[in-house]
């Protein structure tokens, strides 16, 4: 019988070689693996094993005996059956957004796992939690997704990353987020990222300042700028530190309007009055972002207009955006998320970050706000809504 466990023993050490160990209380003994290395090392075991029941049912009528080497060869490939059950074999991503055009990037995502030949219910599934702006309750569903053993996380938004770091151990973490990674505490460098996180950065909260300029050249009766934020988002306190120094710069107030739940922000729109502000500009928060729709109906009643930097705003009656396209960014993000499923450490990946910027403007909006945009920007325009 020592031959043949002998030949088991040579493929668990062909099987170690390629970094990963099979045990017999063994949790995820597969974690790493292509589905082709998975398929052929299960079938060397089973043959190996298979060889050893037969040739010792032929030497001996042992009952016993041979309940013993089912038992055992049933003890053996239980953690590769519970690794990857039948009927497939793809790796749980959990997602967690804040609704809203996050979803696009979760679209850009899935094109990208596509052209690099990852498909979807086979090698990959995507486990999506929409909190809905409630980013409280972030921290709690990162933790009970890693206790669930997801292969993977994918966050999108600084502040939804940040709750999720702070609620996992070991999960490893693909971000793409609109502010440095750095100075929200999510790496420790944009070439080294260190720990368990990595990602893609996108120019949102930089831009901000930006924005109040463009917005300016749009609208140039501006004098009053409101803002609807949560101060506790680091995010959304860097974009709004940019907003008051460009505010300056540009001689326009800022009105600032805190808020820090979706109930909150649901409040101060309905007390908002037209004379408090001229134009409304968008600072970079998740929670607030989740919700823009109330934010526009909000100030195309009050005929406000805005500069956003969701994209997917503008096609829901904001007046403009200068900012990154979504779809282009999870397409970016999708070689971390596809390496890391393939076993690949976090911490070896830096940060990428996506610098196309698009300018979009709604003419239908302009012409109900009675605003009339300047030819020089409708030139530098990458789309325009009639």
């Amino acid at each position: 019988m020592s031959r043949h466990f002998q030949n088991v023993a040579a493929c668990l050490k062909g099987a170690k070689s390629r970094r990963w160990r099979i045990r017999v209380s063994g949790r995820n003994p597969l974690k790493g693996l292509s589905l082709a290395e998975t398929k052929s090392d299960i079938l060397k075991i089973g043959l190996s094993l298979g060889a050893g029941m037969t040739a010792m049912c032929r030497r001996e009528d042992d009952v016993s005996k041979r309940r013993l080497l089912a038992a055992f060869a049933a003890a053996l490939l239980l953690p590769v059956c519970a690794a990857y059950p039948q009927g497939g074999s793809a790796r749980k991503v959990g997602v967690i957004l804040q609704g809203g055009s996050w979803y696009e990037v979760v679209e850009g995502l899935r094109d990208g796992l596509k052209g690099i030949g990852f498909e979807e219910g086979k090698q990959y599934a995507l486990d999506i939690h929409d909190m809905h702006g409630e980013i409280g309750t972030v921290e709690q569903e990162a933790r009970t997704l890693e206790q669930q053993q997801v292969a993977l996380l994918y966050t999108l938004s600084a502040s939804v990353s940040v709750a999720a770091k702070r609620g996992t151990s070991k999960t490893p973490i693909v971000f793409v987020v609109g502010t440095n990674p750095v100075v929200v505490d999510l790496v420790e460098s944009i070439r080294k990222p260190g720990g368990r996180l990595t990602g893609v950065q996108f120019r949102a909260t930089d831009l901000t300042g930006k924005r109040l300029e463009m917005l300016l050249e749009i609208a140039p009766k501006v004098h009053r700028v409101v803002a609807f934020y949560d101060p506790q988002n680091p995010a959304a306190r860097e974009s709004a530190h940019e907003a008051q120094e460009a505010a300056q710069k540009l001689n326009l107030e800022l009105v600032e309007r805190h808020v820090n739940s979706v109930s909150q922000l649901q409040k101060a729109l309905e007390a908002f009055k037209g004379d408090e502000a001229d134009a409304v500009i968008a600072i970079s928060d998740a929670m607030v972002d989740s919700h823009i729709q109330y934010i526009i109906d909000m100030a195309n009643a009050l005929k406000l207009p805005t500069m956003l930097y969701d994209p997917g705003a503008v096609a829901k009656g904001g007046l403009a955006t200068y900012s990154a396209d979504y779809k282009e960014v999870g397409r970016l993000s999708a070689k971390y998320v596809h390496r890391i499923l393939q076993g690949a450490n976090p911490a070896e990946f830096p940060v990428e970050g996506a610098d196309k910027l698009l300018l979009v403007i709604n003419l239908k909006t302009a012409r109900q706000l009675e605003i009339k945009i300047p030819e020089s920007v409708l030139t530098r325009a990458d789309k325009i809504i009639e």
